[in-house]
C-alpha cells in the first residue's frame, strides 16, 4: 500500500464531468489536499483564439486523505466515487503522481495520450522534469516522455530531449505488475 505513517494516501476520485475544478476547490476549502492536473489548449471562437485550461484526466481529481475520512469526500457535491480495483479502493502510488506533477509544472506543453503500461522505461535526469519516470515514445519525429496513472488507465505526454533520459531496468516483478494492469477497473463508493 501507499499509506504514510499518518494513514494519509492519494486516491483518485471519479467526479461529474466538467465539475473537476469545482470539486477540487471544494475539497481544498474543506482542508483536503486536492490535485487537478491540467494542460493548456488553444481554442478558436468566432474571430479570436484563446488559451483554455482543460483537465489532463477528464472526470478525475486526486485527493490525499485518511481512508477513515472518505465519507467527507464522498459527500462533496460532484464526487461520484472513489476509484479502485474490484471491491478494493486503491491508493495511487506517489511516484505516479510525482511524475504527473513534474509534467504539469515543467512549463512544457503536455497532453493526454492513449494509455501505455509497457515499453522502454526511462527517468529524466535533469531539467524541469528531473526525477520523472515513464516510457519513451517517438511521435511525429519527436521524443516524448509518457507518464501513466495505472489505476485510471490514462497517460499524458510531453516532448523531451534524448540527452536528459536514462534507461531504467525492467521491473523485477513484471508478472505481478502485468496482472494488476489487466484487472478490471471499477468505480467504488464505500
Amino acid at each position: 500500500m501507499h499509506l504514510h505513517e499518518d494513514g494519509m494516501a492519494w486516491y483518485a476520485l471519479h467526479v461529474r464531468r466538467r465539475f473537476e475544478k469545482v470539486v477540487a476547490g471544494t475539497l481544498r476549502s474543506k482542508g483536503f489536499d486536492a490535485f487537478l492536473p491540467s494542460y493548456g489548449r488553444s481554442h478558436r471562437s468566432s474571430e479570436r483564439i484563446r488559451q483554455i485550461e482543460l483537465p489532463l484526466f477528464p472526470g478525475y481529481v486526486f485527493c490525499r486523505f485518511n481512508f477513515s475520512n472518505r465519507f467527507q469526500i464522498l459527500t462533496t457535491p460532484g464526487v461520484n466515487a472513489l476509484v479502485g480495483f474490484g471491491k478494493r479502493i486503491t491508493p495511487i502510488p506517489e511516484s505516479e503522481l510525482q511524475a504527473v506533477r513534474a509534467l504539469v509544472k515543467s512549463g512544457r506543453p503536455c497532453e493526454p495520450v492513449p494509455f501505455i503500461s509497457a515499453g522502454y522505461r526511462v527517468r529524466v535526469e535533469y531539467g524541469p522534469l528531473a526525477g520523472a519516470e515513464g516510457f519513451a515514445t517517438v511521435a511525429k519525429s519527436s521524443l516524448r516522455l509518457v507518464v501513466s496513472v495505472t489505476i485510471l488507465q490514462r497517460s499524458a505526454a510531453v516532448e523531451v530531449t534524448p540527452e536528459c533520459l536514462k534507461a531504467l531496468p525492467e521491473l523485477a516483478d513484471a508478472q505481478t505488475v502485468g496482472a494488476a494492469h489487466h484487472r478490471k477497473r471499477e468505480m467504488l463508493v464505500s
